[in-house]
């Protein structure tokens, strides 16, 4: 069990899943060389017993790494600033096209192959806009999909729904909510992550609703469920938890390695966010 000591040393923004690969292997090397110095300066000024200096400050080293995320102070923004954009892209996990539930273990027997704007044109829930070029949600499956979101809010009934969808006990189903997102768990285990809770009312109400448009949504794996409902979240208009205005915009966010231009949905009033792309090459998603 971690002591109050330990908590106020650790640094959650570098550690975990926050962690920064390339800062770590980095802050390794330089453990690794700071504890030979310290070897080598013992052997010069005690003599035996060198190994002792070594694996003392190394061990030193290595909690400081693991509690805090690096050794030397501004390592991570170093890393930013001077390793390849293509070596951090490998370590770094990135923005995510959508949040959404955990893969299954039987998705493989399940369709992974799925264009959600096609998938929601043949299923009548979006439809060309009258005025303009582009897309819209049909005027039945925009009032079935608020309806079921006002229900959530005000009920407060988003973890219900949620353990009902998963087929879990409520009462072992526990929200956590930090910077980076909304996560959901199953006890210890992972359920899935929603960039908030806003997001993660829409994508409920949304589960709920497909069923009785799309024929063969059963029949998806997650992964391609948690695509078609992230897109369907662009044709929000006003935000589902505090019923205020969704703007769109782009903006730079910092991961563990590096930053990245992303196209940004969310709610106005109360920040929320709804929504968040890679801005890749100019081209808006």
């Amino acid at each position: 069990m971690a002591t109050p000591v330990v908590d106020r040393l650790r640094q959650p923004e570098y550690t975990g899943e926050n962690r920064c690969t390339p800062c770590t292997a980095v802050n390794i090397v330089l453990a690794v060389c700071l504890s030979a110095a310290a070897g080598y300066a013992w052997s010069l000024a005690v003599g035996p017993w060198w190994w002792v200096a070594f694996w003392g400050v190394f061990g030193v080293s290595v909690a400081a790494i693991w509690l805090r995320g690096y050794l030397v102070p501004g390592t991570p923004e170093l890393t930013k600033r001077y390793f390849p954009d293509w070596l951090l892209a490998y370590f770094d996990k990135g923005p995510q096209a959508s949040g959404g539930l955990a893969a299954g273990a039987s998705d493989g027997d399940l369709r992974t192959d799925v264009d959600p704007e096609s998938l929601l044109l043949s299923a009548g829930v979006v439809e060309p806009c009258a005025q303009e070029d582009d897309l819209c949600l049909t005027e039945a499956f925009r009032a079935a999909w608020h309806d079921r979101m006002a229900d959530l809010r005000a009920a407060d009934a988003d973890r219900a729904a949620l353990a009902d969808q998963l087929d879990i006990d409520p009462g072992s189903l526990r929200f956590e909510e930090h910077d980076s997102g909304f996560e959901a768990f199953d006890g210890d285990r992972r359920l899935g992550q929603w960039e908030s809770r806003a997001a993660l009312i829409a994508d409920l109400a949304a589960a709920a609703e497909l069923p009785q448009h799309v024929d063969d949504w059963d029949r998806l794996a997650v992964s391609a469920k948690a695509q078609v409902l992230g897109g369907l979240r662009v044709f929000l208009e006003t935000c589902p938890t505090c019923e205020g205005q969704v703007t769109a915009g782009t903006e730079v966010v910092e991961s563990c390695c590096r930053s990245h231009e992303v196209v940004a949905v969310g709610c106005r009033d109360c920040d929320a966010r709804l929504l968040e792309v890679p801005f890749h090459d100019g081209q808006a998603a």
